[in-house]
């Protein structure tokens, strides 16, 4: 099997990835940032898996391998590996879940809700493929954390709770793994232009009686740039992460938020 490459466009001069004979995985693969990174890796070359729990707006133009599943639900991430007629070698963990509440209204079902799919889900995936990349001696692990994964959020605990996990997940895994041709990272995007954003300044305008542009500037008032993140540039960062050349980079936590951690 070939390693992804990167080469030069002919047409821009920038890098593009090169991704061919490779098998990826991207949770939450459908929409937003999931169906970015799918979008990138399928470009270049990869044969994409979107796993996802909703089909997509338009299933007849996804242009990918859609596996509609629960990725909390251990039987179902086994039974979906093994229909693999080749294992894969690109994992992104990508899918999750936000209840924005106060601690003291968040329930039970909420939280085990949003840390079964944001955390656990993300665990179930990467124990379905990492001993036959680890055997391979090579794989690309990528968790899309998020800011909350390293700062705290009023009213998203579970979230940032989930988060946190993941990267700590991250950083075990990636020494656990290190004497391996697996690395194992995480991308921390701030807010995004996703549906969950969106979904966030709804609420927001809807509990404060601002408007739906005073709300958005709330969230990107701590950004330098002043604007939300592109889906395509967390995109961007886990195609970089996913090639051999970052194979000395393991157990980082890559910010993707217009400088609002510094």
């Amino acid at each position: 099997m070939s390693s992804p490459m990167l080469v030069k466009s002919k047409l821009s001069c920038q890098p593009r990835f090169d991704f061919r004979d490779h098998r990826a995985i991207v949770t939450g693969g459908s929409r937003g940032i999931g169906r970015a990174i799918a979008d990138a890796l399928g470009e270049a070359g990869a044969q994409v898996y979107a796993f996802d729990v909703g089909e997509p707006e338009r299933m007849e133009s996804f242009p990918h391998r859609f596996v509609r599943i629960d990725i909390a639900d251990t039987d179902a991430v086994k039974a979906a590996i093994a229909e693999f007629p080749q294992p894969p070698t690109l994992l992104v963990n990508n899918a999750g879940i936000t209840r924005d509440r106060s601690i003291a209204k968040m329930s039970d079902a909420d939280w085990a809700a949003v840390l079964n799919v944001n955390l656990t889900g993300a665990f179930l995936c990467i124990r379905a493929v990492v001993q036959q990349m680890a055997k391979d001696d090579y794989g690309r692990i990528v968790n899309v954390a998020s800011t909350a994964g390293l700062t705290g959020y009023a009213y998203v605990t579970a979230y940032c709770a989930a988060k946190h996990g993941l990267i700590g997940l991250t950083r075990a895994l990636a020494r656990e793994l290190a004497h391996t041709g697996v690395t194992v990272n995480a991308v921390c995007p701030g807010y995004t232009d996703t549906d969950i954003v969106a979904e966030a300044v709804g609420n927001i305008a809807t509990k404060t009686g601002r408007t739906p542009e005073q709300a958005l500037k709330e969230l990107t008032v701590h950004n330098p740039q002043g604007r939300l993140v592109r889906p395509e540039e967390v995109a961007e960062t886990v195609g970089w992460l996913c090639l051999p050349s970052s194979a000395s980079i393991t157990g980082q936590s890559i910010v993707v938020a217009g400088g609002e951690l510094m």
